[in-house]
Order: C-alpha cells, then sequence, then structure tokens
C-alpha cells in the first residue's frame, strides 16, 4: 500500500464529518472528500513534501464546498417548526441528544457556506483564527466577522443551541 492510499485510509471518516457538516447531507459530503481526495492524488508527492497534508486537503474540501454551493445556487431552507416541542422530562438524554443535533443540522445549513465552513473550522476541527484564515485564503478578520454573523444568524434559528458554539468563542453576545 502506498502513502496515498494509506492517508485515505486513515482520514477519510474524520474529512467525511467535517465535509457533512459543511453540506448536511451524507451524499454531497462523500462526493466531496472524493473530489478532494482525487485532486490532492494527482499533487501527493508535492503535498507530502510539504508536510502535513491535512491542511492542503482540508483547504481544498472547504474551497470546493463554496464553489459547489455557488454552482448549485440552490439554497435549501429548513423550518425549525416541524421539530417537536422540547418538553422538560418527556425525553432521555440520548433523545435529547438527537433533536440537539438535528436543530444544528437545520441552522447550519441555513447559514452561508463560508459562515459554515468558519464555524466548521473553529468549533469543530479547533483551528485557530489565524489557521482558519489560512485554510479559506481569506484575513483573519473576515473569519472573526464570519463568526460573528454567523453566531448571531444561529442566535436567531436556534436560540437554546448557541450555547453549543459560543461556550468557546471569543465573541460577544449583544
Amino acid at each position: 500500500m502506498d502513502e496515498f492510499e494509506a492517508y485515505v485510509l486513515a482520514r477519510s471518516r474524520a474529512l467525511a464529518r467535517s465535509a457533512y457538516l459543511l453540506t448536511g447531507d451524507w451524499g454531497l459530503a462523500e462526493d466531496l472528500v472524493q473530489e478532494s481526495l482525487t485532486a490532492v492524488a494527482s499533487r501527493w508527492s508535492a503535498v507530502i513534501r510539504a508536510g502535513d497534508p491535512d491542511p492542503y486537503v482540508r483547504r481544498i474540501m472547504y474551497h470546493r464546498s463554496i464553489d459547489g454551493w455557488r454552482r448549485r445556487r440552490k439554497v435549501t431552507e429548513f423550518s425549525l417548526d416541524t421539530l417537536p416541542e422540547a418538553r422538560h422530562g418527556d425525553r432521555g438524554d440520548a433523545e435529547d441528544g438527537v433533536l440537539r443535533r438535528l436543530m444544528l443540522r437545520d441552522a447550519l445549513g441555513r447559514l452561508t457556506p463560508r459562515q459554515r465552513a468558519v464555524l466548521v473550522l473553529r468549533f469543530y476541527e479547533d483551528c485557530t483564527e489565524v489557521e482558519t484564515a489560512r485554510l479559506l485564503g481569506c484575513s483573519v478578520n473576515t473569519v472573526k466577522s464570519q463568526s460573528r454573523h454567523a453566531l448571531c444568524r444561529l442566535r436567531q434559528l436556534a436560540p437554546d443551541l448557541i450555547n453549543v458554539f459560543a461556550a468557546n468563542a471569543d465573541v460577544e453576545t449583544p
């Protein structure tokens, strides 16, 4: 087995999870990972010589996610009104976790691709603002403003979930 195959086997699941958070759809996430890895395969020698391939692969994945959204120009709106009312004591912790994940997925799906990418990098991938800016090819100030706007939008869409992000954010609550 060569180095590229070993990398794909070792990192596919982690990349797929990040891609799912970016796209909100497992089929699109798998396509995104495959497209990104295909792009990397032709340059693998140069990528591996530069050091850790993860930042390069993730950068391709995030950029392709945003490009894919631009190509489709199809915005899917999710309604939080269809979710069951939260009644304390009626559900166990597992059901609460599922409900929170569904609400988070739906709320993330209503953000712009760049806002979603910033939140995934900052709070799921645990990247610093500088690393996020480098991966997305933008300034640190853009990362800060996109985080602020995304968290503000999440507050509107799913106020119960904002603590998931805000607990780790250096963003003031209005």
